[in-house]
């Protein structure tokens, strides 16, 4: 048997009013130099789940919502693209949610959603708006940014949190949840070491274009969530997105 250190650990926290990091450490003995998958919960009147987490990893992480609340209420499942800790596990959630539906952007749920889900899903058009109650989110198409052709944000407009998905992927198990240091050079160095970006002629559009919503939290998908200038971020990340190789 694994030792103690060696076991994945799920965990979640309070980034922002109802806003809940769910992360799991998958120390180095499993996945060299360690890794997290992070999934985001809104709490309110309509609960959105921001990324599903592997199939592997349904049980762990619907533990840690039930401390919040209950797995039941959850009315919307959402994601960035379709990609197995995007939404492996979607299925299992739809089942453990009656009432919860899958939401993605128009060419996910074209291309792979409309035929994988149990229930047909929820397709957001660029710019399109969720109203949760008090909470409204808005979709962003984001082609190839960093990869899939159906890749798309959230952001939740009034605290201006953006679900990012896979930009800024951070190795390594043990991160803050929440911090305000540098995690470009970071991000950078993952890159670096596994080329996961598209090289699309529209990256710095798309980038601008998340810029433009001025996220004050960006809420990571590998590594920790962080809070600061968002906007600035983003496009000293386009920056680096268009230096020569």
């Amino acid at each position: 048997m694994n030792a103690p250190e060696q076991q994945p650990s799920t965990r979640i926290d309070e980034i922002a009013p109802d806003v809940y990091r769910i992360s799991t450490s998958i120390p180095p003995g499993v996945i060299p130099t360690g890794f997290t998958f992070n999934q985001y919960l809104i709490r309110d009147e309509q609960p959105l789940l921001f990324h599903t987490g592997p199939r592997m990893l349904f049980g762990p992480i619907r533990e840690a919502i039930e401390r919040v609340m209950p797995v039941k209420k959850l009315r919307y499942v959402a994601f960035s693209h379709f990609e197995a800790d995007e939404c492996g596990s979607l299925n299992q959630w739809l089942a453990a949610a009656p009432e919860a539906v899958p939401v993605c952007g128009q060419i996910a749920a074209m291309v792979s959603i409309g035929d994988y889900a149990d229930r047909p899903p929820q397709a957001l058009a660029n710019g399109a708006e969720l109203v949760l109650g008090r909470r409204t989110v808005k979709w962003l198409d984001a082609p190839h940014l960093p990869h899939g052709w159906d890749c798309g944000y959230m952001v939740e407009t009034s605290a201006r949190t953006m679900f990012s998905g896979d930009l800024f992927t951070q190795f390594g198990a043990s991160h803050p949840v929440l911090t305000s240091d540098d995690i470009l050079e970071p991000s950078e160095a993952a890159r670096a070491g596994m080329d996961y970006y598209a090289h699309g002629t529209d990256t710095q559009k798309l980038i601008e274009r998340l810029a433009a919503e001025n996220p004050v939290t960006l809420a990571c998908m590998h590594g920790p969530a962080w809070n600061g200038d968002g906007a600035a971020l983003l496009r000293e990340l386009g920056k680096r997105l268009a230096a020569p190789a």
